[in-house]
Formats: C-alpha cells, structure tokens, sequence
C-alpha cells in the first residue's frame, strides 16, 4: 500500500505494519484507563502498571487473570448443571405410567374384579402425576442453577471492582487519571 504525503511522494508502507494493531497496556487488557498526568512514557508507564498490578493483587487479594479463568470454568459448570437439570425429567411419565398401572390392576381387582380398566385408569393418574411432577422437580432445578450462577458471577463482579479500586489508587498515587 502507499500514501501520498502532502508534498506529492509516495511512500511505501509495508501491509504487515498496517494490519497490526498497538499493543495494549496491561491497564487498557483490565478496563482501566490511565492517562500519564506528568508526562511518564510508554515505558514508565508500563513500568508503573506492573507495580501497581502487584501491589492491587496484594492487597485486594484477588488476580484478575485467575478471576477470568473460574468465570470461565463456572459459567462451564453452570451449563453443564443446566443441560443436566432439564433432562432430569425425561422420561418420569413412562415410569409414572407403569406404576399406575400396577396399583390400578391391584384396586381393579379388588373393587370390581376388572385389572385391566383399573390398570387403564391407574396408568392415565401415574402418567400426569409423574409428569407434572418432574416438570416441577425440573423447573426447581433450573431456577436453583440459575440462582447459584448469579450468585457467583455477583461475586466475581465484587472482586473484579476491588481489583479495579486498589489498581487505580495506586496509579493515582503515581501521577496518573484514571478511569474504569
């Protein structure tokens, strides 16, 4: 690719240098924005942003990196438990079924000496108590999975703002605005 400059020539520019993108300071890789308020450079800053990385692990007790990765490894779990909570159910209704059956036969037998209408009629009552049961069991399920990933992504959020406040006070300290 070339560019014209302003007095005509035309200068070559490798596309390599073009397609790169500015490596990101290790404060912008946080969401935190620092702006060197007393003129440091690219390399005090960098310099700076690694104390205060250590310092803000320190003292908030938490490494962002390692936070990411169980965010990562809970929402897994939390997918898993899910996927596992909704086929929880399946197939109730056919068990429901054949254990109404059994007690209709039984009461059938005995009430009117006909097993297989009180069988019919047990199997119908097994099939949508089971059913209705296990969608219940189910949705139980769900709502709990749920409740415990947002439980855990709360507090996640909690330790990554602390994080954040003990980073930023530290740069602060040092000459920097900060924002996050």
């Amino acid at each position: 690719m070339k560019l014209k400059l302003a007095i005509g020539a035309m200068v070559a520019i490798p596309v390599a240098l073009l397609a790169q993108e500015p490596q990101k300071s290790l404060s912008s890789t946080l969401d935190v924005y620092a702006f060197p308020a007393d003129g440091q450079d690219a390399s005090q800053q960098s310099k700076d942003e690694a104390e205060c990385y250590k310092w803000a692990v320190d003292n908030a007790g938490v490494d962002p990196f390692d936070l990411a990765k169980k965010e990562e490894a809970d929402e897994a779990q939390s997918e898993a438990a899910m996927a596992q909570a909704q086929q929880a159910g399946k197939g109730a209704g056919a068990r429901g079924a054949v254990g109404g059956a059994a007690v209709g036969a039984l009461v059938g037998e005995i009430a009117s000496d006909d097993a297989s209408e009180g069988a019919a009629w047990g199997a119908a009552a097994g099939l949508i108590h089971s059913r209705r049961s296990a969608r219940r069991a189910s949705h139980e399920a769900q709502q709990e999975v749920a409740s415990q990933a947002a439980s855990n992504a709360e507090a996640t959020a909690e330790k990554m703002g602390n994080f954040k406040k003990a980073f930023s006070a530290c740069l602060e300290a040092k000459d920097y605005l900060v924002k996050y």
